[in-house]
């Protein structure tokens, strides 16, 4: 069930591969930059630009803890509907809002290593770039630009804190609706990312 704790510091905005972005997306607001700090509050604020109630791909949220600190990710489900996703619909070694309408958004209340990228306390967005064998990670600093990748201007990409690499897994069971979940490890948390026949693991630990 989505949570929408409404007390994040920062405004956001992004969108996903599987729905086409609302009239107003040409007028994309200025991207904001997400503090590096010892400590952050967390909680998922959806963009004003659209409403939550009836969207094709859900609004959605899954907390967990990083070396015991608070964490979340906030980010749209967008459904396969029978498409080719990865490789078809989103194309193989190009850029993916990791998700939909708003950009995914990454919040730690504490410093992480997302993927290798070491980050202070505060909130991201992530993007990806998928491919057959392994995916890129971008952790980005700016989390207000809508998540449309036509939205992912030079002063964006400018924001970035470091990209990693991950690999790629298949998945016998096709997954309808696009998910995120987290799963504690040794060393912390993977985000598991899973569609249509794709399963992604991000490394989250503490730092």
């Amino acid at each position: 069930m989505m949570r929408t704790p409404w007390i994040l510091l920062v405004a956001v905005a992004c969108a996903p591969a599987a729905d086409a972005p609302p009239a107003t997306e040409d007028a994309a607001p200025a991207a904001e930059v997400a503090p590096d700090a010892q400590t952050a509050q967390i909680g998922c604020v959806p963009a004003a630009r659209m409403a939550v109630a009836g969207r094709a791909s859900p609004y959605d949220s899954v907390e967990f803890k990083v070396g015991g600190q608070d964490a979340q990710v906030c980010y749209g489900r967008p459904y396969a509907k029978g498409r080719t996703i990865f490789g078809g619909l989103v194309k193989y070694g190009s850029l993916w809002r990791t998700g939909a309408n708003e950009p995914t958004i990454l919040q730690l209340s504490a410093p992480a290593s997302v993927a290798g990228v070491a980050v202070g306390a505060g909130s991201y967005s992530l993007y990806t770039i998928p491919g057959e064998a392994e995916w890129t990670i971008i952790v980005n600093r700016s989390t207000s630009q809508w998540g449309h990748e036509g939205s992912y201007t030079p002063d964006v990409e400018a924001q970035e804190v470091g990209r990693g690499t991950v690999t790629a897994e298949s998945i016998d069971e096709p997954v309808e609706q696009f998910g995120i979940r987290a799963e504690a490890v040794e060393t912390g948390v993977h985000l598991v990312l899973e569609w249509e026949r794709t399963r992604v693991r991000i490394p989250v630990s503490p730092r």
